[in-house]
C-alpha cells in the first residue's frame, strides 16, 4: 500500500439529505445484501425512524480514506482466493480508521461507520441475539440511505473503483461520516 489519504468535507444536513438520501432504495438494496453476506445489526430494518435520525442533525461531516496502491501492487494479479483475502484483510482495515470518526464524537455528534459493521467476526443478528457492542457499532451512510458513489464523486470529485479480473483498482475509498450540531428539538 503506497498512501492513506483522509478527506474531508463539511456539508449541510438538509442539503445532502435532499440531494443524496433516498431510504428505500438503499434499505432494499442492503437487505438484499444481507441475505447473501449475513445479517448485520448496523444495516437495516432498524428500530427507529431513518429520517427523523436526519433530521435531529445541523451538520455533516463526511470523512473518505484513499487507499492508494503500489505500482508493485496495481502489476500483480492475484487468483480469486488471494484477492478475496487482500479486499477482507481491508475491511478488517477499517476499525482501525474509524478511530479518527470516533475520536471526533461528543453528546451532540453520531458516527457513521466506513460501510458495514465488521467489529466482530459474526454478527449476532444473524442468530437473532443483541448487539455485542453496541457502544462502537454505528450504522454507514448507506445504511441511512446515503448515495455513496455519487456522494464521492460530487464532493471528492473520485469514482468509486471496484477489483475485478484478479487486479486491485488504482485505489480503494472508504467513507463514514460524523453528524453533528444536533438540534435541541426537532422539527
Amino acid at each position: 500500500m503506497s498512501e492513506i489519504k483522509k478527506l474531508t468535507a463539511d456539508v449541510d444536513v438538509e442539503e445532502y439529505y435532499e440531494k443524496y438520501v433516498d431510504f428505500n432504495k438503499t434499505s432494499k438494496l442492503c437487505e438484499e445484501e444481507q441475505e447473501m453476506l449475513g445479517y448485520n445489526w448496523s444495516y437495516p430494518p432498524f428500530d427507529f425512524d431513518v429520517d427523523e435520525l436526519w433530521k435531529s442533525y445541523d451538520k455533516l461531516k463526511l470523512i473518505a480514506f484513499k487507499i492508494d496502491f503500489s505500482q508493485e501492487e496495481l502489476e500483480t494479479t492475484f487468483s480469486d482466493k488471494d484477492l478475496d483475502f487482500v479486499l477482507k484483510r481491508f475491511e478488517r482495515f477499517k476499525v482501525r480508521l474509524m478511530n479518527d470518526i470516533y475520536a471526533l464524537e461528543d453528546e451532540n455528534s453520531q458516527g457513521l461507520f466506513l460501510g458495514k459493521c465488521n467489529l466482530c467476526m459474526r454478527c449476532t443478528r444473524e442468530f437473532n441475539m443483541p448487539c455485542k457492542m453496541p457502544f462502537k457499532m454505528r450504522y454507514s451512510l448507506e445504511a441511512l440511505g446515503g448515495d455513496v458513489d455519487r456522494t464521492v464523486e460530487d464532493i471528492f470529485g473520485y469514482k468509486i473503483l471496484y477489483a475485478h479480473d484478479g487486479k486491485l483498482p488504482e485505489y480503494l475509498i472508504f467513507v463514514g461520516g460524523l453528524l453533528y450540531d444536533k438540534k435541541t428539538e426537532v422539527i
